[in-house]
């Protein structure tokens, strides 16, 4: 899923100095948004912090020419068993451009309705028990501004929702729009 990559870079001084990337695929997250404004959220037990997190339904580019759009359908599909009629992009963002060029594109989802029970994807490890809520998109941003969500990807997006939303969902970007980080995975 991931590799360490050692690059030597040339200083503006001349010197020259070792850094260690982590190299990553690429990720999507989604902000699904139903009609009465609430935003769907996962809670997932995550290894590296030791407990769950509040989370927006997400996904590495894990499959090989599949088009970001596409992987973020599958994830919201996946993990709150939803289509959405309506997609847009409304974040592009590096995670942490200083150790790794992970870069993950948020995606809002909107004129959601429910996969039928039978065409559900079973999910296997966290996944298994992970849980599904809507919240009210206001609250979620309270509960960011209070530290209670605290996934960088959760975070973004649901501020990035509620700024769309205040005006008029007016400048969103289309699902297939550029995306500079992954010049060969965007839509």
């Amino acid at each position: 899923m991931i590799a360490i990559r050692r690059d030597l870079v040339r200083m503006p001084d001349g010197d020259v100095s070792q850094r260690d990337v982590v190299v990553h695929p690429g990720a999507v997250g989604v902000v699904a948004l139903d009609d009465a404004e609430r935003v769907v959220m996962v809670r997932q037990y995550r290894h590296p912090v030791r407990g769950p997190l509040w989370e927006l339904p997400a996904g590495i580019l894990d499959l090989p020419g599949e088009p970001a759009s596409t992987a973020a359908a599958r994830e919201l599909a996946e993990e709150a068993a939803l289509r959405a009629g309506r997609w847009a992009v409304l974040a592009d963002v590096w995670s942490s451009p200083g150790m790794t060029d992970e870069a993950y594109r948020v995606f809002l989802a909107r004129d959601l309705s429910e996969i039928p029970a039978a065409e559900r994807y079973v999910g296997e490890h966290e996944e298994a028990e992970m849980s599904v809520a809507r919240v009210p998109l206001d609250e979620a941003v309270t509960r960011v501004l209070e530290g209670d969500i605290t996934n960088a990807m959760a975070v973004v997006g649901i501020l990035a929702a509620a700024r769309a939303r205040d005006i008029g969902f007016a400048t969103l970007r289309s699902p297939d729009a550029p995306w500079a980080a992954r010049p060969g995975n965007h839509g």
